[in-house]
């Protein structure tokens, strides 16, 4: 692999961007070779720059704007200012050297579309649709800056990233329930007789309690999935799925019966460091038998 030659003040840029709003992938970042530390970190940084338009703009327009700004830089056909961006810097750096798919991308851009609009996810099915694009390409691409791609690994990217998302609606329900938004299933809510009102009224009632129960249960059947799986993954791409620790242990304190799930999820940094270092250095991580 070419040694990546660019400018290493974008390469910096990136990597506070990403501890700063994403430290739990950060943190994984510091278990993996520097070369691909950087090539993760630019497209970690570029998810954090997708993922945030919707707090950065008040109205659709202005986000669909700055989304399809990003989908013409991909393509190739945008009109000037990529130069200056640190992170289109880095994410083309990343896509040339170790050719990642501008497609996968590309959905990554469109299903964030979705987070400008407060149209509630209607179904189970969309919601993994939204993932499997989102938190699960994410897991695909890193595994492919890692180690050798395959369908195996990427059955892996697919429930690790089933597992991390929604985990993370669960744990975002207080601050989506603030602006009116709902990424959990409307039909999920409704077949436990709950209702999107009752989520955005910060009520916990026994149904909307069974509600969310079943999507832990949904995601912990995709943690073990996926912590079987890679049992058996290249030793190289293991430490790209090390986030699933943490993931783990915020399914088990929302499994509590007194998990208020309208309190904000609060990780301190040392202690996602320290739960990540402890499991890269078990037999899982390292793969050595």
């Amino acid at each position: 692999m070419n040694s990546a030659n660019g400018d290493k003040a974008s390469a910096d840029f990136c990597a506070e961007l990403v501890r700063a709003h994403d430290f739990a992938r950060y943190a994984s970042t510091l278990f993996v070779p520097a070369e691909q530390r950087r090539a993760l970190l630019a497209i970690y940084a570029f998810n954090v720059e997708i993922s945030r338009v919707r707090e950065q703009v008040s109205q659709p327009l202005p986000g669909e704007v700055r989304l399809q700004w990003w989908t013409d830089m991909l393509a190739g056909t945008g009109h000037g200012g990529i130069e200056g961006n640190p992170v289109a810097a880095e994410l083309k750096l990343a896509m040339r050297n170790w050719r990642l798919p501008v497609e996968r991308l590309s959905r990554l851009i469109d299903e964030h579309q979705f987070d400008l609009y407060n149209d509630p996810m209607p179904t189970m099915a969309a919601l993994e649709g939204y993932i499997n694009d989102t938190s699960s390409a994410l897991f695909s691409l890193g595994a492919g800056i890692a180690g050798p791609q395959s369908n195996e690994v990427e059955h892996l990217a697919r429930h690790a990233g089933l597992a991390q998302g929604m985990t993370r609606v669960l744990a975002a329900l207080p601050l989506d329930a603030s602006r009116r938004q709902l990424f959990v299933p409307l039909q999920l809510l409704q077949s436990h007789g709950s209702s999107m009102e009752e989520v955005f009224a910060g009520k916990w009632t026994p149904k909307l309690r069974a509600a969310l129960d079943q999507l832990i249960g949904e995601a912990r059947g995709h943690l073990k999935t996926a912590f079987a799986l890679l049992e058996n993954a290249p030793a190289e791409v293991r430490p790209v799925f090390l986030p699933l620790v943490l993931n783990g242990r915020d399914l088990e304190r929302m499994s509590r019966a007194d998990n208020d799930p309208f309190a904000p999820l609060v990780r301190s940094r040392f202690r996602t460091l320290w739960t990540l270092w402890r499991a890269s250095r078990s037999q899982l991580f390292r793969g050595d038998g």
